[in-house]
């Protein structure tokens, strides 16, 4: 299933060209994923802006292999977030799985 992400993700960055790294958090993650379990996404996007809800207008996320929730940040978002050493940092360096990165 992961691969089909992965596939995703090359699509698109061909349509994307801001679009620097894409992985998965929580259970995919972390590898303890079962059944019922569905997808975090995080998409690193050198071109976002707006917040969140509108940055996923841009991703078609109905076409991964499971329900998903996303968050999109610019590469500084994401670094200024995991420098802040708060549960969702800490979350997010332990568990994410980076599936793939230009």
């Amino acid at each position: 299933m992961l691969h089909q992400v992965a596939g995703w993700a090359e699509r698109m960055a061909a349509e994307h060209p801001g679009l620097e790294r894409v992985g998965v958090f929580g259970s995919y993650g972390r590898g303890d994923a079962g059944v019922g379990s569905d997808l975090d996404l995080l998409l690193i996007d050198a071109e976002a802006c707006g917040p969140q809800h509108q940055r996923l207008l841009a991703w078609p996320l109905a076409d991964l292999p499971l329900s998903c929730d996303a968050l999109v940040f610019t590469p500084a978002e994401h670094g200024e977030l995991i420098a802040s050493g708060t549960a969702m940092a800490r979350a997010l360096t332990s568990d994410s799985r980076w599936l793939w990165q230009r």
